[in-house]
């Protein structure tokens, strides 16, 4: 890993924000949990829950550009399970679902730890989902259309949250806990490695201040292990 780029992936990893994330609901068209993902990498966010049946999520690389390498994907099978969850760990959850007791989007604060949640293409959000989170949110509609598409609504709710979270400070140091910032760090650097010690359990070894690997006994022993198995 070349110092230039061991600066980069600090710097994306320092404006990482832990406690803002995206629940997809149903969000099955690749193009669109590609773009939501996108737009994921673009503010900060770190993890992303997509639930689909039969935890089948796909992206389509090409409009997610690479960024499905920087934010982590976790498939659920239930979403009242990841609201309850997430509700339990003090994180308000929002739905992106027209209703009565709605809100404008902007009306929220995004400071708080905050998961927005997005239904499905065709049916959006369902009643019982809706009924769990903490309150719905809506985007103001000048036109003839109900609703943005899926993926520009999260851009647009997230770039909002984004701006509250820059003008409070929030990307202006590491947020991310050290433990994992460091996991990210070498996987994100040195990504075959890293395989290569989930693979056989061996821990991630230490980087110094240009992010070259330091000497590890238990890594230089795999490593030669893998060239003698070759």
């Amino acid at each position: 890993m070349t110092p230039e780029r061991y600066r980069r992936i600090c710097d994306t990893l320092d404006r990482r924000q832990p406690d803002l994330t995206v629940i997809m609901d149903g969000v099955h068209k690749p193009h669109n949990i590609a773009a939501i993902v996108r737009t994921c990498d673009a503010v900060g966010i770190l993890d992303v829950h997509a639930v689909l049946p039969k935890n089948r999520a796909r992206m389509a690389a090409g409009t997610a550009m690479g960024s499905q390498r920087w934010v982590q994907v976790h498939k659920r099978d239930e979403s009242t399970d990841v609201i309850r969850e997430l509700q339990g760990q003090g994180v308000q959850v929002l739905a992106a679902h027209l209703s009565d007791d709605a809100i404008e989007y902007r009306q929220v604060d995004y400071t708080r730890p905050t998961a927005l949640l997005l239904g499905t293409e065709k049916f959006g959000v369902s009643d019982e989902v809706a009924s769990a989170v903490d309150q719905n949110v809506t985007i103001p509609m000048m036109g003839m259309v109900e609703s943005f598409n899926v993926s520009v609504a999260a851009a647009i709710i997230l770039s909002e949250a984004c701006e509250q979270r820059r003008a409070k400070g929030f990307y202006d140091q590491p947020r991310v806990a050290a433990a994992r910032y460091h996991e990210l760090l070498f996987r994100w650097g040195y990504a075959r490695i890293a395989r290569l010690c989930d693979a056989h359990g061996v821990p991630y070894p230490e980087l110094d201040e240009e992010g070259q690997v330091k000497d590890s006994a238990a890594l230089t022993a795999l490593l030669q292990k893998t060239q003698t198995e070759a």
